[in-house]
């Protein structure tokens, strides 16, 4: 049986072609990955389409509740952070009322990880158009942590985002660093990143987090299962 040690549900957008691939090749045996997915219309990545995305939040709880999962990881960067610091705290309690499991939102994710990490300085790498990224410097910013740059690709849909390959998310990390940044966060569920986590921290020395990455870790410590053999960089041995 699949799933015989624990269930993820997984809430991704309709268009997000990335993070289902990146959970399935990297969860521990015996954990299996179930999916529903949030209405994006036309796929593209702005605020006024993300927020209308939102609505859809309980309804893929509801989904996924059918499944007996053990938690829900909500799987959209900037789709909870959007309203600003303390939105990513709701969208879990709103799957949690509905689900009656713990739930992890990938902002509150990201904060958990650069607790976890000592992260207070770090640069940022998106994909997004400028309004996502001014959004997310916000957010963080008032979340305590210092942006000491940020950098987006500029696309406009999750088909555009999802295009790219890994090396690019490499590249634009690289060229984003910083001596004086503790870490660097590339931003986005749908930028594919799991295959250059580990080089691009020996190649820079110092921590890497990527959105999936803690959403996936926040997702496996909420269940208590062991993630000590997934090398996804520093964050997967704390």
């Amino acid at each position: 049986m699949y799933g015989w040690r624990n269930r993820i549900g997984l809430v991704v957008t309709s268009s997000d072609r990335t993070s289902e691939g990146e959970y399935f090749r990297h969860t521990p045996d015996g954990v299996s990955v179930h999916v529903a997915r949030m209405l994006l219309e036309d796929g593209v990545a702005d605020a006024e389409t993300l927020e209308r995305m939102s609505a859809d939040v309980e309804r893929c709880a509801k989904l996924l509740k059918t499944t007996d999962v053990d938690v829900i990881a909500y799987s959209c960067t900037t789709g909870s952070l959007l309203k600003g610091e303390g939105f990513e705290t709701e969208i879990e309690r709103r799957i949690e009322t509905v689900a009656g499991v713990p739930a992890v939102a990938t902002a509150a994710s990201i904060k958990r990880a650069l607790d976890a990490l000592d992260v207070e300085s770090l640069t940022v790498a998106t994909p997004y158009i400028p309004e996502l990224n001014e959004l997310e410097v916000d957010f963080l910013e008032d979340s305590g942590y210092e942006v000491l740059d940020i950098y987006g690709l500029g696309c406009r849909t999750d088909e555009e985002i999802c295009a790219h390959h890994p090396e690019m998310a490499y590249r634009q990390a690289r060229e984003m660093n910083r001596e004086d940044a503790d870490a660097i966060f590339i931003s986005c569920t749908g930028y594919r990143t799991f295959e250059i986590i580990d080089r691009l921290e020996r190649d820079l020395d110092k921590p890497v987090i990527t959105s999936n990455q803690a959403t996936l870790w926040d997702a496996l410590r909420k269940i208590d299962v062991d993630y000590s053999e997934i090398e996804l960089g520093t964050l997967f041995r704390h």
